[in-house]
């Protein structure tokens, strides 16, 4: 039941009845129900904090491995390509030598350069370059570029008869296939 008394300024107004123990005790319970959603709350929102710079640390480090990784590669080629060039520096000295005296004869000459491209072949050979032996070979369009097909009487079909240029491969990669001339068939050009 409700009381009507009049307030200060003379308007009546309804007054609740004070409330009961039970009533007390739910509001106590919703109290202390929202200061425990509360306090959830704040520890799933510092979990989530928590999670966010762990997430972002470990972009940070994934993006520092990556360039790192980047720069150990660079720096890998870079010396890679320095064994190589140093390799080579012989050589370019030996033809610049060879510029530089004079000349007695032409054979003279052509015994130089033939030092110089063994020199240089061997100076290939520590990097691992090869040359790739085709005269003789049954073609091979992994090795060979065919330049031509000619009739060669006693020569097996399909065989290198010429190489015009080698071809060269490091370790198993292919840098250059050899340019060849291939032996034709000549009883299916007759037979047709």
């Amino acid at each position: 039941m409700t009381d009507t008394k009049p307030n200060a300024s003379g308007e009546f107004r309804e007054q609740m009845p004070a409330p009961s123990a039970g009533e007390m005790a739910s509001e106590n319970e919703c109290s202390e129900s929202g200061q425990s959603k509360t306090a959830r709350l704040r520890d799933l929102e510092l979990e989530r904090d928590t999670l966010l710079d762990r997430l972002a640390r470990a972009q940070a480090e994934f993006e520092n491995s990556r360039r790192r990784l980047e720069r150990e590669q660079r720096e890998y080629r870079d010396l890679a390509l320095a064994e190589a060039v140093r390799s080579l520096l012989p050589s370019v000295d030996s033809l610049d030598w060879a510029l530089q005296s004079p000349v007695e004869s032409v054979e003279d000459f052509r015994s130089g350069i033939k030092l110089v491209r063994q020199q240089l072949q061997s100076a290939l050979e520590q990097l691992g370059v090869s040359q790739i032996n085709s005269k003789g070979e049954l073609f091979d369009p992994r090795f060979h570029e065919a330049i031509d097909l000619v009739e060669v009487p006693g020569s097996v079909p399909n065989t290198v008869v010429e190489e015009l240029r080698p071809g060269y491969k490091l370790g198993n990669r292919l840098l250059r296939p050899a340019t060849v001339l291939v032996a034709s068939n000549i009883d299916s050009k007759t037979g047709s």
